[in-house]
């Protein structure tokens, strides 16, 4: 195991900066997924780490050593790319051995760790396969035990379930979380799959444009993001966001207001904020004996409904007189809410929603960093206890 940090560590093409002032330390043993839209610097990122891509500026430590200007076979990492990859003319044990024949290696060694690898990865017994006699998840299997028997200090992984379907991801998913507790090694993983990233990470580096927005356990992305790029980029589908002003009673935008205690949430009157709601947050008028503290009623026109199995998210419009249109949804402010399948709900209906107020986000509309996560009442503020505290945004 080894901890890995990269310090002030910047990678410019000519007149394009695909990372800038990266600052980040993973911990030894800890999984670290780096996520992103396409074209953030991710997967540049771990290329410096890799040494298959220089850093134009910073230092890079693996361990105790720094390893800017090294090689990749001198960092002690291995790497698993979303290419499979292996040689098609081997069978599965001369695949997984390959390196460690080329470093010519004590047979017997070799074979103490083939067998090893194969164990943990679930492919015993199946050693003397073809690639093209396996299915596309026992080939990645293959490639995690090629990487397990270099015996690294990081595992460095680059989509590696990009191109599998969705239900053997979930399978893999899994067998990676299995992977990590039994070899108890550092894994930093590239995605733009925010599921990968929530359901295998011990902590998220939500990367855009180059920048590290936030690092933090998933559920703290979720709930406490740093600014308005995370609190959009994480969960499926994203945040609801509302431009409004800060008045002396509260929140107000073009379509609702929202009770609060500018003091206590760090605003002043007068002043440009974003407020922030997710869709699971959102509640039918008759459900909201079941919150605490439910903002006033909102009237809404239901526009487009998508039955996902487990939830029907519904959207939205907002408005007086909204004329609803397919075409052109920006007639009214669009709301999108998550409801039980059973809830009675249809197109083209005129409803009333809440907003559970613990879970409502406010962020600068002009910096876009978080302000307050969780509003409590306004009779309330100052002697409840919410106080919504900053997420991290660095280590």
């Amino acid at each position: 195991m080894a901890r890995v940090t990269l310090e002030e560590v910047t990678k410019r093409y000519e007149d394009v900066t695909a990372v800038e002032n990266m600052n980040l330390a993973i911990e030894d043993g800890e999984f670290v997924t780096l996520v992103g839209p396409s074209g953030c610097g991710k997967s540049t990122t771990m290329e410096m780490v890799a040494g298959l891509t220089m850093p134009t500026e910073g230092t890079i430590n693996i361990g105790d050593r720094e390893v800017t200007n090294l090689p990749p076979k001198d960092r002690g990492i291995a790497m698993v790319f979303q290419n499979i990859a292996l040689f098609p003319h081997m069978d599965v044990y001369d695949n997984i051995s390959f390196g460690l024949r080329l470093r010519k290696m004590d047979k017997a060694e070799i074979d103490d760790r083939v067998e090893h690898a194969a164990d943990v990865v679930q492919m015993k017994g199946m050693l003397d396969r073809m690639p093209d006699e396996m299915s596309g998840g026992q080939r990645q299997r293959v490639a995690i035990a090629r990487a397990i028997v270099r015996e690294p200090d990081v595992f460095l992984m680059d989509e590696p379930l990009a191109n599998l379907d969705a239900q053997l991801k979930v399978h893999m998913r899994t067998e990676l979380q299995r992977l990590h507790d039994q070899l108890d090694t550092t894994i930093i993983y590239v995605t733009h799959d925010q599921e990968e990233a929530m359901t295998m990470s011990d902590r998220i580096a939500v990367i855009n444009g180059g920048n590290l927005q936030q690092i933090a356990p998933p559920l703290t992305c979720y709930n406490e993001p740093a600014n308005l790029f995370v609190a959009g980029f994480i969960g499926s589908p994203g945040m609801n966001f509302f431009e409004g002003t800060i008045t002396e009673g509260g929140f107000e935008s073009d379509f609702f207001e929202v009770e609060l205690d500018p003091a206590s949430m760090g605003v002043s009157a007068g002043e440009d904020v974003t407020l922030g709601i997710r869709p699971e947050d959102v509640y039918l008028a008759e459900e909201s004996s079941s919150l605490t503290q439910p903002t006033e009623q909102i009237e809404a026109t239901t526009d487009v409904l998508e039955p996902m199995g487990k939830e029907i998210l519904v959207y939205l419009l907002l408005g007086e007189d909204v004329d609803i249109d397919l075409d052109d949804p920006s007639s009214g402010s669009q709301l999108l809410m998550s409801v039980d399948p059973s809830a009675d709900v249809e197109s083209d209906q005129t409803i009333e929603v809440v907003l559970d107020r613990r879970k409502v986000s406010l962020f600068e509309t002009d910096t876009s960093d978080a302000i307050q996560h969780g509003l409590v009442e306004p009779a309330q503020a100052g002697t409840d206890g919410a106080t919504g505290a900053e997420a991290e945004t660095d280590d």
